[in-house]
Parts: C-alpha cells; structure tokens; sequence
C-alpha cells in the first residue's frame, strides 16, 4: 500500500494576473522564478550502488536526507537510517542481480524527464491560481525496487521511476496483474503524483464518516481536481480508462446509483466493500465481471462535475474544503 505522509505547509508567493512561477533555491525549495525540475536522487543513489564513493554518500545523505530517509525506513523496510552498517546494507540490496537490470532499464527508459517536468508545471501553475495558498514541493525521482509508487513528505513529493516502465516491460509479468499493469506506465505519473499531494493535504474526513458514500465522494472530488489541474480532455482519461469502459459506465449511471441506493451498500462502512468500489481489480465484482475497476471513483466524480456545474461560483478550494457530501446530494435532489 502506498505510503503517503502529512506534508507542513510553506507559503509561495504568486505572480501578477493569477500566474505564479517558480525555482530550486540552494536549500532545494521551489521559489518564485524558474519551473519545477525532477531532482535525480535515482541517478546519485545507482552511482552510489556501482561506485561505493563515499563523496556521493555524503551527497546522498546531506542533499536527500529525508528522501534518504523515506527510502531506507519507509519504502524498502530495511533498517533505521542510524544503524551504523545501513548504508552498506542499502548498497548490497540495490546490488541484486534483478534489481541490476531494473535499475538499468529504468534510468535508460527516463533519461530525459523534460516531458515529465512540463507536465509538472503545467499542473503546478494551475493549482496555485486556484489554491494559492499551497506549496509547491520539491519533486524527485527515486527507483524503489517495485515498492511504493509515490512519496509524499514534507514539502516534498516522489515517484518510483521503476513503476512506471510501461504495462508491456516484461519483468512486470512476474510480479502483477494484468488490472495492475494498466497503471505502471509513465503518463500516469503526474496525475498519481497529484492525487496522493492532494489526499495528503485533504485526507478524508475519518473523524465524521466511514461509509461507502462518503469514500466515493471524496475520491471521486479529488479526482476531479486532478482532472481539471491536468486539463484531461475527458474525467475518464484522468482515470486511464478506454473509451468502451467510458461508454459502459455512462450508459449504466442511473441504474448503478439505483442499485446502490436500494441494496444499502451506499451506506455501508465495511472496508472490503469499500475497496470493491474503489480500488483497481478486474472488474467491480459487485456490478458483474464485464465492468470496469473503481466504478465506485467513476461515479464520484461524475456526481462532482454534476455539483459544480450547478455551482458554478464554487471554486476549486471550495470543493476541496467541502467535506458534507450528503449535503452535495441534497443540493443536487439525489436519493440517498
């Protein structure tokens, strides 16, 4: 499961007309001036692997120290960073004959992040015209060694180069589902790096609701937004759907919102029957074996662009700040 942690807020300053523009500074924020760029903590780590030099470990450790950190507690599970022998284990771990070859493919495949980082910006200057109060973190690559995806820290965000070779790299068939290949390839990285930055700074509402209701709204908002930052030609793109799995949803959208309703699951809390709903499988068993996976987001974010388009002087911020989802159904007459 993806691990994702509380970023601590730092204030940007914004452009002139609603633009806002940024750069690394020396202590690696994003400042107002250049764009974002994707900082290569997976290049200095494999020339720490293949070379053993102490000078790039004390690279490592005083220009990545949390990215150290994360990697070393959180993604690999392989010590504590001030265990004494810690960074010859990390080294001896990457050393791995498998993990050779993936490193390998992994840094040929993105030896060029400039598509990556346009994206980035892209999104990042729509954010802050919409929420400008947010930070933009430092971005960085990293290889995980097929762990955790994304990383999310403090007022620093991370994706895992080596999941995001693309459904067809053949060492994936070993290790996943056809359902959890559709998401290894690198056009999904922006986007699930944006959702997993938004989750962390608008987690759900534990403390109120636990239903399915509440978990379908809440992802499905924050999918919208992701949708909209990236400026997705359709909300069934932001998703990786097909166009057919587009079409069956649509077709079948009363019917499913129906079903719910009528056999309790809306209001059910039970976590198994949250995940059918929500998390990428084969299909959504519940809605029988030729429907997509997470129909359950699928339709929050419909019920989503429903509600701001009935309301249309809500923001952005006024969404992610919206939190009472029974009263979004109120306000568009749906049963519940």
């Amino acid at each position: 499961m993806r691990h994702y942690l509380h970023i601590f807020m730092v204030l940007i300053a914004c452009l002139a007309f609603g633009t806002c523009q940024w750069r690394v500074s020396p202590d690696g924020r994003n400042v107002k001036g250049e764009g974002v760029k994707v900082h290569r903590f997976d290049r200095l780590m494999d020339e720490y692997v293949e070379s053993n030099s102490f000078s790039t470990l004390q690279k490592l450790n005083t220009e990545y120290p949390q990215e150290m950190r994360f990697l070393i507690e959180d993604v690999l599970s392989i010590g504590s960073v001030h265990e004494e022998d810690i960074h010859q284990r990390l080294r001896n771990y990457y050393a791995d004959t498998l993990l050779q070859q993936l490193r390998h493919d992994a840094l040929l495949k993105f030896e060029d992040m400039d598509g990556i980082e346009q994206q980035f910006n892209r999104a990042f200057r729509q954010m802050k015209r919409e929420l400008p109060q947010m930070t933009v973190p430092q971005v960085y690559s990293q290889i995980s060694a097929l762990g955790q995806s994304v990383v999310v820290g403090d007022s620093i965000l991370g994706f895992s180069i080596d999941k995001y070779m693309g459904a067809d790299y053949p060492l994936y068939e070993h290790f996943y589902y056809d359902y959890q290949r559709r998401s290894m390839s690198p056009e999904r990285i922006v986007p699930e790096c944006l959702r997993f930055y938004l989750l962390s700074e608008y987690p759900f509402p534990w403390e109120w609701h636990r239903t399915l209701l509440d978990h379908i709204l809440h992802q499905g908002k924050i999918h919208w937004v992701v949708a909209k930052l990236m400026d997705s030609p359709t909300l069934e793109d932001e998703m990786g759907y097909t166009s057919q799995e587009g079409v069956w949803c649509a077709s079948r959208q009363d019917s499913i919102w129906n079903y719910l309703v009528q056999s309790g699951q809306l209001h059910a809390t039970d976590p198994m029957l949250v995940r059918i709903y929500l998390q990428p499988a084969e299909c959504t068993y519940p809605l029988g074996s030729h429907s997509p996976a997470e129909v359950g987001v699928w339709l929050g974010m419909q019920i989503i662009d429903d509600y701001m388009t009935a309301n249309r002087e809500k923001t952005i911020a006024d969404l992610l700040r919206e939190t009472d989802y029974r009263a979004v159904l109120r306000s568009l007459k749906l049963k519940y």
